[in-house]
């Protein structure tokens, strides 16, 4: 069996509060776009019996307070999925009367005290919207190095899923090969890359709806389990089953999860989807590969994300 985690990083998104809409509206444009966000999504799981992690960044709280962050839990935890820590630094920087205010978007640009001081804050304010003491990180932007999971681990995290070969080395720049696909003990963590893919030789591309077709995630499903992978781990955004703008659905993306859902439902047995909070024995330090290229798939792609890109988000 390959354990797949199905990730789904969840935060209040910086272009709203920089566009200066109402915090109401933020909270709708990016938890509840379109009627394709959260609520959506946790029914299509709930409907698969689908496992999936909400990677939830609490840092806005310190601007918007915490009543969003306590209906965003316990919107998640009721529906029996589990939150774990997300976090965009940007938000330490923010202000209500200026809104382009901001600290640096990259938490590599802090040293490590700061790096473990925001952790820290960030965890607390987690813990007080409702959500269970988290045990795992992803980095907003996939920002995080060495110093970052030494800060994890110290705060008593357990798993960090921030390393992704595609941003490799900048700004995800922890220090592991850019190819590293499969689970790793690695600074007191156990490090759970990004699934990738090569679409074209010698580039790598992140396991993400917004990033892969239908055919690309099923392609890449089949390699990991005819090779025994350690762990698939996938990427989502609340917000992406939408347009940039949160006003409607983007049908090609939530296709996309649809049918990855209804996949991941069909190959239950080989690939279970698991949170971090069932803690997996995982196969540590193997050499899993990417999916090779194939240049049919990655045109095909290419005309999806063409209409995607031009008709799902410039349609009134």
């Amino acid at each position: 069996m390959t354990p797949i985690f199905l990730t789904i990083d969840t935060e209040l998104m910086w272009r709203h509060h920089a566009a200066g809409l109402a915090a109401d509206a933020i909270y709708a444009r990016s938890i509840e776009p379109a009627g394709v966000g959260i609520g959506y999504q946790l029914g299509r799981l709930n409907a698969h019996g689908l496992k999936a992690t909400f990677f939830v960044d609490p840092m806005p709280a310190r601007l918007y307070g915490l009543e969003p962050f306590k209906r965003l839990v316990g919107a998640i935890v009721d529906a029996g999925q589990e939150v774990q820590l997300h976090l965009h630094p940007n938000w330490t920087g923010a202000s209500g009367a200026d809104r382009a205010a901001a600290a640096s978007f990259e938490l590599i640009d802090y040293d490590p005290a700061a790096q473990g001081a925001m952790l820290a804050e960030a965890r607390d304010w987690l813990e007080r919207a409702g959500a269970p003491r988290p045990i795992a990180f992803r980095a907003g932007s996939y920002s995080a190095d060495d110093a970052t999971l030494d800060a994890l681990a110290a705060l008593g995290f357990a798993y960090d899923s921030s390393h992704n070969g595609s941003e490799h080395p900048w700004p995800s720049a922890i220090g592991l090969p850019r190819d590293r696909i499969a689970p790793v003990a690695h600074r007191g963590l156990i490090e759970l890359p990004v699934t990738l893919i090569e679409d074209r030789a010698g580039n790598l591309r992140h396991f993400q709806i917004c990033a892969l077709s239908a055919a690309e995630m099923r392609a890449a499903l089949a390699h990991a389990e005819a090779n025994d992978h350690a762990a698939v781990v996938i990427v989502s955004h609340g917000f992406e089953l939408a347009n940039r703008a949160g006003t409607r659905a983007n049908r090609v993306h939530r296709s996309r999860f649809d049918s990855l859902c209804a996949l991941l439902a069909e190959r239950r047995a080989a690939l279970p989807t698991q949170h971090f909070a069932d803690r997996p024995v995982l196969t540590l330090g193997q050499h899993d590969r990417p999916l090779g290229p194939s240049t049919l798939r990655t045109r095909l792609r290419q005309a999806e994300q063409l209409w995607s890109n031009w008709v799902e988000e410039r349609a009134a």
